[in-house]
């Protein structure tokens, strides 16, 4: 929101300055708003009687208000040296300083004249005015008052009363004082009942404060005047985006973006056009939004709006190279734009240019001071680049009589937005009451992460396992090094090595298998809501057994808020040597499931709420050329966010679907997790 500064058109009658009636054509212009032909009127008036006061004040207010403030002030300052004391030049100097944004001037001189005669109406106001444009809202709104009782009712006044507290309440909403910013807005209302500039910005103050409702009531009674309805329509299509629900947003766009062959006004026509296009967006209808924005590019080249929504568009489908070409285009045509330098800084971060990213959203707050979305940014930024601790616990069964106590911690320590330190420990026991073999394991791993480039991170960590079991006790080498890889938009690839101890129950660990796996894993996304995600193994063993597993899943992106998607899944397994008394190791092992997966991902979940995960699959498997066995797995899990430090989270997983331990067993784990960032900024920003 902009505030308006109404300045006070001093009243120039013709009686009272002693001038001739033949200057009433040029009084008229002036009253009228037609600045440019009163300029010239009265500059030629000047040229036969230029030394006549009332043609010169005139002309200097038509000069002034025609747009040239600066020789505006000239004018008066030179009338003042012939007329020291005239209270009526005093008090259009006063004006014209305001005109040339003055205002630290104008505040002292306002402060003079109103000493000089505190009961003149133009000086009180234009101090109130003045006060105003400084931002000194409370002060501001004791002058205007004043001025009102002087003058009850004056238009001129209740409307510099009516944009004081619309700047006052913007003030407070900057600052992050809501609950001030809606009293005043609504003390506001309470003097202009059903203001649409208030209630827009009382909306708009909900919108921020994520007061849906509130919002959505508001822009309800925006509508109940029938001239805004598109305006409560385009507000109403925001709220219901907000909230998720996609569809209803473009319903309701929709019937805005009819109305425009009906709409004369140029900015609305916009904001219509705009809304709709978004909520094309939002609704993944790539093709028709990429239509309406390629029409408009033919018009209007280079309108800031237009290309912040062809960027918008190239954002939601991952072609961040284009967005950000777009927001450039967008900063080099005003650099002080909310959505070049945000917009700027969410392409950047998509593209791993963290650094950058930082800057583009600084830049924001630059010219936006607190403004929350910039914040928003910069602060789920930091969380990315802060060391944090995760700890988990957790017992294990199955129908073969295993049972395992795990423990493990995890820390990641950022140096920089390219390098973070990598640390790890944990600690499981396993024992089986048939046999009564007991074995214990403790691992020990650093390591680091470092982004080679924008698409390109390399993972390695290295270090120890001391295993102690019934017949041996021993140590071996544990390692992890991957590449992610990010090759073209929408995809990701991850190839690696692991060198790890197969400890699933005592016996195996007793056996000191060490698997050595090289691996791959491949995610294509696509912008119409399917997805492919395809994982191979290629393991060796010491025991001179090889294996190789190849998972692949099909799945569609059925809501995003909260996550819910579903599938087809594939895995095939085959060993090169078949040792069933030891571990399920078959030569041919098929399994294909259909699954479903709801989430609500922790990561967006704001503190003192819950976040959750629920997976539910079933399906078949085919060990050998034995007959087809039913599988079902589930999955769950149920968090907290504390704060935004901290959150604590419970999970469990029950399946039967055979393992690298045995066919036609059920297995079922419980366990908590905690997490914990140690700062509450990345380490190189304290």
């Amino acid at each position: 929101m902009k505030f308006k500064s109404y300045l006070v058109l001093v009243a120039l009658f013709i009686g009272s300055l002693g001038v001739s009636q033949n200057m009433q054509e040029g009084f008229t212009y002036l009253e009228t708003g037609k600045y440019e032909v009163a300029e010239t009127y009265f500059k030629t008036v000047l040229k036969d009687y230029p030394k006549n006061k009332t043609a010169k004040l005139c002309y200097g207010r038509a000069v002034g208000l025609n747009g040239n403030s600066k020789e505006a002030v000239s004018i008066f300052t030179d009338l003042l040296k012939d007329y020291p004391n005239d209270f009526e030049i005093k008090l259009n100097y006063a004006e014209s300083l305001l005109w040339n944004k003055n205002y630290h001037t104008a505040k002292n001189y306002y402060e003079s004249l109103i000493k000089e005669n505190d009961q003149s109406f133009p000086a009180l106001l234009g101090y109130a005015n003045t006060l105003s444009n400084l931002k000194i809202y409370n002060e501001a709104l004791i002058y205007v008052d004043k001025a009102l009782e002087i003058s009850p009712g004056n238009q001129n006044a209740l409307t510099s009363k009516k944009y004081m507290y619309l700047g006052y309440a913007y003030k407070n909403q900057q600052q992050q004082n809501y609950v001030e910013a809606e009293r005043l807005l609504k003390d506001n209302l309470s003097l202009f009942k059903n203001d649409k500039e208030t209630l827009i910005n009382l909306a708009n103050l909900y919108l921020i404060t994520e007061a849906f409702d509130n919002a959505e009531t508001i822009y309800n009674t925006i509508g109940n005047n029938e001239t805004d309805k598109t305006i409560a329509l385009n507000g109403l299509a925001l709220v219901q985006h907000l909230k998720g629900k996609e569809k209803a947003a473009l319903k309701i766009s929709k019937e805005a973006h009819n109305t425009l062959p009906n709409i004369n006004d140029a900015t609305l026509k916009q904001q219509t056009q705009e809304r709709y296009i978004q909520a094309l967006i939002w609704n993944k209808k790539y093709k028709e939004a990429q239509t309406l924005i390629d029409e408009l590019i033919k018009t209007k080249p280079n309108d800031n709006w237009v290309l912040a929504l062809r960027a918008t568009l190239n954002i939601y489908k991952s072609d961040f190279k284009k967005s950000v070409i777009d927001y450039n285009r967008i900063l080099k045509n005003d650099k002080t734009s909310f959505d070049g330098n945000l917009g700027k800084a969410n392409a950047l971060k998509a593209s791993g240019f963290y650094n950058e990213a930082y800057e583009s959203a600084n830049n924001t707050l630059q010219f936006y001071d607190k403004q929350k979305d910039a914040t928003n940014f910069i602060k789920d930024l930091d969380t990315r680049f802060t060391p944090f601790l995760e700890t988990k616990g957790s017992y294990t069964f199955d129908n073969g009589d295993n049972e395992a106590y795990a423990f493990q911690t995890n820390l990641e320590f950022p140096t920089s937005t390219k390098f973070k330190w990598l640390a790890n420990y944990g600690y499981r026991t396993t024992s089986n009451s048939v046999t009564n073999n007991k074995a214990t394991s403790n691992n020990f791993s650093l390591g680091l992460a470092y982004q080679l480039l924008p698409n390109i991170t390399f993972k390695g960590t290295a270090g120890i396992t001391l295993a102690k079991a019934d017949t041996d006790d021993y140590t071996q080498l544990l390692t992890d090094v991957s590449f992610n890889i990010k090759p073209f938009k929408l995809q990701v690839l991850d190839i690696g090595y692991k060198r790890e101890l197969q400890n699933f129950n005592a016996d195996l660990l007793d056996r000191e298998i060490v698997m050595n796996h090289f691996y791959a894993n491949y995610n294509l996304s696509t912008n119409f809501n399917l997805g492919w995600f395809t994982q191979y193994y290629y393991t060796s063993q010491n025991d001179n057994n090889t294996r190789n597993l190849l998972f692949t899943s099909l799945y569609y992106n059925i809501l995003s808020k909260p996550s819910l998607k579903a599938g087809l899944n594939y895995q095939y397994i085959t060993f090169k040597n078949q040792v069933p008394a030891i571990y399920f190791s078959p030569e041919k092992f098929n399994a294909t499931e259909v699954f479903i997966n709801l989430i609500k991902d922790e990561v967006i979940t704001k503190p003192k709420e819950w976040f959750y995960e629920l997976t539910a699959a079933t399906g078949y498997q085919f060990i050998e050329n034995n007959e087809k066995q039913s599988t079902y797995r589930i999955q769950g899990k149920l968090g907290y966010k504390f704060c935004d430090r901290a959150l604590l989270n419970v999970y469990g997983t029950r399946s039967n679907i055979a393992s690298a331990t045995a066919a036609g067993f059920t297995f079922t784990e419980i366990g908590v997790r905690f997490k914990w960032y140690l700062f509450e900024k990345p380490v190189f920003k304290l």
